[in-house]
Formats: structure tokens, C-alpha cells, sequence
């Protein structure tokens, strides 16, 4: 009797499941030290590496004697694709990559601030004299767009091809008379296209070489380099948001939320290195509407984002600036200044339908093996833009674009500026000025705005 009933507990406890935990040896609560599982930090996974590593700053090749120069009026000579390939494997290619970089690089942890007026050159000051003059003509805006989203036909008759072509340029700009034309021309086409009333990163390009020709010339120095980012293309900025305000100027190339901004890409550039060393300010601040208002006018990148954001009748980078939304992710602005440095080789000059505008004189010149020069009056002829010949994107072939047809896919469709829309709203009674960082004030504002933009766009 004893040896079974000795058994028989063991025996029921075989099919009971698993044993119980033991007890405490208070309050019989059961004890899960060993079954809870040790806590370790989480890893953060490496972020993919970037299998094109940032361009590197080539060595800047000496600067020409202007004596043996016999300076010209620049035209284009980007007339194929091989003629594209040529320029990407010359000299003139690894001059440009090394002044806008080196521009960039002045400006590494400098706010606007840091360079003082007292502090420009007579050459700086002499460029700010001829962006005031600039800006001083378009003060005077059209009476009446006519409600039209695209650009303003008064464009073509403004007065800033005789502004550009007979500019104020006292001393030291005399020393080389003999170069005004070249220079000139430069100037003229950085405030973009008369003739199809439009802007983009191409015409932004065309101020930088003309300050490059003005450092070529020993105009100006290294010296003045951060002078030139932080007041004179701050000014130049400043200059082309009024024009594309006054004048509706149409995106060139129709970019949209394929591209950083519309019409702009130094500033993000030059913006990403006055941050890459920045204490507090990450890239998650353009997020950040007090950050932009508060630093705005410190930072181009900063600067340009508030702007972006006044002329856009949606709220959020999300909808409006895909592109921007994604890269603010960047763990730091140093990931983000490498990546511009890689957009600037890959989708600027590295672009033909961007590269076959761009002029060459004796300053920046041509590989020998180029086409000879087309006459840039092709482009802008006065009628409703001329027919011009232009190259696919994708395939590299020549085509014609006539007025009645457009532009088309290939090159980017006419589209109306996102600046017509915004100031059309406000000119409605739908919110602020676009040029205030501010469309709109509280939500009642912004939904009437936003309503009155749905009525103009399908009944107008």
C-alpha cells in the first residue's frame, strides 16, 4: 500500500505539463529570474553605403594671362552628345567643379553674418552695386498679370538686357575693357530666358561663371570667396525672388517634386556647408517653422526652404518637396553636402539638356574637338519663343520644339509657376505675400485660400 501510493503522484505529474516555477519565500509568488530574457541595447543598422563617394575638390589650373586672351562673345558649343562628353573630360570641366566647390568650402561653419560689410572688397561692392541697380528695375512690377499662372509676357521687354549688356562697372572693372562683352553676356543670361520666360539651375549657373570669369580676369580673388557666397549670391537670390515674382517666371525644365526647388540649386549646396559643423541645428530643423524664421537669414539652405514653403499653396515638404522631405533624414549635414556635391556633378553638369546652354568664350573656354559655336540669338528670338533645336534627356537626340507644339515630355512640359499660383491666391484675398515667408495666417486663412485656388484652377 505504501509503494503505491508513493508512486501515483509521480505518475499523475507526467502528464500535468511542466513543472511550476519555484516559489518565493514571500507570499508565494513565483520567481522569473531566469526565464526573463537579458536586455541588451538595440544596434542601430549601418546605413548603406554610398557606392559613388562625394567628388573631391580637383586642383584649380592656373589662371590665364589676359593679355594672350582675345575675348569674344560666348556661344553655345554643347551641340551633341559627343560634343558633351568632350567638355566632361576637359580642362574647363575640373575649372568649374573647382570654383564651386571651393566656394563651397569658404563658407564650411560661417553664418551670413560672419563676414561684415566693412570686410567686402571694391570688387564685392562693385557686384552688390550692379545686383541694387538690377533690383531697382524690377521694383516697377506689371500692372496686371491678367490672372494668367504662366509668365509674364513683359518679361521680353524689361530693361535688363541693356542693364546686363552696359552695366556700372567703375574701377577695378576698367582694367580690362576689352572683355565687357564676354563678361556682359554671362550676366545678361543669369537672370533667365527672355524668350520662353522661364528660370532654372542652368541660368543660376550662368551667374557663377560670370563670377568666375571676374576671378579669371584676377578681378577677383580667393580671398573674396566668402564674401561671394554669403552677400553676393545671398543678393543675387534676393534679386531673382523678386523677378520671379514680378515677372511669373515659369520653372525651366518643369523639375517639379523631381528636383531639390523649381528654379535653385547653389543654395543647398553652399547652405549644407555653413551647417555640416552646426551644435544644435540638424536636418530635421527645415521641419521646424520657428528654426527657418529664427535662422533663416543665416543659413541658404535654411533661407531657401522658408522661401520654397511661402510659394507653395500646400502646407508640408511632404507634398510639395518630396526630395527635400527624404534628405532631411540625413544622420548629419555633412552626408547631405557630400550628396549635393554629387547632384551638382550628376544632375547639372552632367546633364545635357542642361549643359547645352552653356557658353563658352575665351575665359571658359572649349575643347578643340567641340562644335563650332551656335549663335545664342536662337533662343532668344522675340516671338512666342522661336523654334529651337534641343537634345533628349534619355536618348541624346536633336529635335525641334515649335511653338504650336510645346514643349515635351522629353525636355520637361510649359508648366505655370508655382509662384503665379501662390501670388494669383493672394491677389484673391487667399493670404500674405509670398516674398513674407508667410502665405497665410491660421487655418480659417488657409482653407479659404486653398479654396479659392481649387475654384481658379477649374473655372478659370
Amino acid at each position: 500500500m505504501s509503494s503505491t501510493s508513493q508512486t501515483a503522484p509521480s505518475e499523475a505529474s507526467k502528464g500535468a505539463g511542466p513543472t511550476p516555477p519555484p516559489l518565493a519565500s514571500t507570499g508565494g509568488i513565483p520567481s522569473l529570474k531566469n526565464r526573463i530574457p537579458k536586455l541588451e541595447p538595440r544596434r542601430r543598422r549601418a546605413e548603406p553605403a554610398n557606392p559613388t563617394p562625394a567628388p573631391e575638390t580637383p586642383l584649380a589650373p592656373p589662371r590665364p594671362d589676359p593679355v594672350t586672351l582675345t575675348f569674344k562673345v560666348p556661344t553655345r558649343r554643347i551641340l551633341s552628345p559627343k560634343d558633351h562628353q568632350l567638355f566632361l573630360s576637359s580642362p574647363t570641366y575640373n575649372l568649374i567643379l573647382s570654383f564651386i566647390f571651393r566656394l563651397s568650402e569658404s563658407v564650411v561653419d560661417r553664418p551670413i553674418s560672419s563676414v561684415k560689410p566693412t570686410d567686402l572688397s571694391p570688387a564685392a561692392r562693385t557686384i552688390l552695386t550692379i545686383l541694387d541697380e538690377t533690383d531697382t528695375l524690377c521694383q516697377d512690377s506689371p500692372d496686371d498679370q491678367g490672372g494668367s499662372r504662366f509668365g509674364n509676357k513683359t518679361f521680353r521687354s524689361n530693361p535688363l538686357p541693356t542693364m546686363a549688356l552696359h552695366p556700372p562697372l567703375p574701377s577695378p572693372f576698367l582694367r580690362h575693357p576689352s572683355a565687357t562683352a564676354e563678361l556682359s553676356t554671362y550676366l545678361l543670361h543669369s537672370f533667365g530666358n527672355r524668350s520662353r520666360i522661364d528660370y532654372g539651375s542652368g541660368h543660376e549657373l550662368n551667374f557663377a561663371m560670370w563670377l568666375l570669369c571676374l576671378h579669371q580676369l584676377s578681378i577677383l580673388q580667393p580671398s573674396d570667396f566668402p564674401a561671394l557666397v554669403l552677400h553676393v549670391f545671398t543678393r543675387y537670390l534676393h534679386v531673382m525672388r523678386r523677378i520671379q515674382l514680378t515677372y511669373y517666371l515659369e520653372p525651366a525644365g518643369s523639375h517639379g517634386v523631381w528636383g531639390l526647388d523649381d528654379y535653385q540649386f547653389l543654395p543647398f549646396l553652399f547652405g549644407a556647408s555653413q551647417l555640416v559643423h552646426h551644435p544644435f541645428l540638424t536636418p530635421r530643423a527645415i521641419h521646424q517653422e520657428l528654426s527657418l524664421e529664427e535662422f533663416g537669414g543665416e543659413y541658404l539652405y535654411l533661407g531657401q526652404v522658408a522661401f520654397v514653403n511661402s510659394t507653395k499653396t500646400v502646407k508640408g515638404l511632404r507634398w510639395h518637396s518630396p526630395m527635400l522631405d527624404d534628405i532631411s533624414s540625413a544622420r548629419s549635414w555633412a552626408k547631405i553636402e557630400g550628396g549635393m556635391r554629387r547632384m551638382f556633378v550628376s544632375e547639372v553638369l552632367g546633364k545635357l539638356p542642361v549643359m547645352q546652354h552653356f557658353l563658352f568664350g575665351a575665359l571658359i573656354p572649349a575643347a578643340e574637338e567641340m562644335s563650332e559655336g551656335a549663335a545664342q540669338e536662337e533662343e532668344e528670338k522675340d516671338d512666342e519663343g522661336g523654334e529651337v533645336e534641343v537634345f533628349d534627356d534619355k536618348q541624346g537626340v536633336r529635335h525641334v520644339h515649335q511653338p504650336a507644339v510645346g514643349w515635351g515630355d522629353c525636355c520637361g512640359i510649359k508648366v505655370p509657376s508655382s509662384l503665379a499660383a501662390a501670388e494669383e491666391m493672394r491677389k484673391r484675398g487667399g493670404g500674405g505675400s509670398c516674398g513674407g515667408y508667410r502665405l497665410t495666417e491660421g487655418t480659417n486663412s488657409r482653407l479659404l485660400g486653398m479654396c479659392q485656388l481649387v475654384k481658379w484652377l477649374i473655372y478659370s
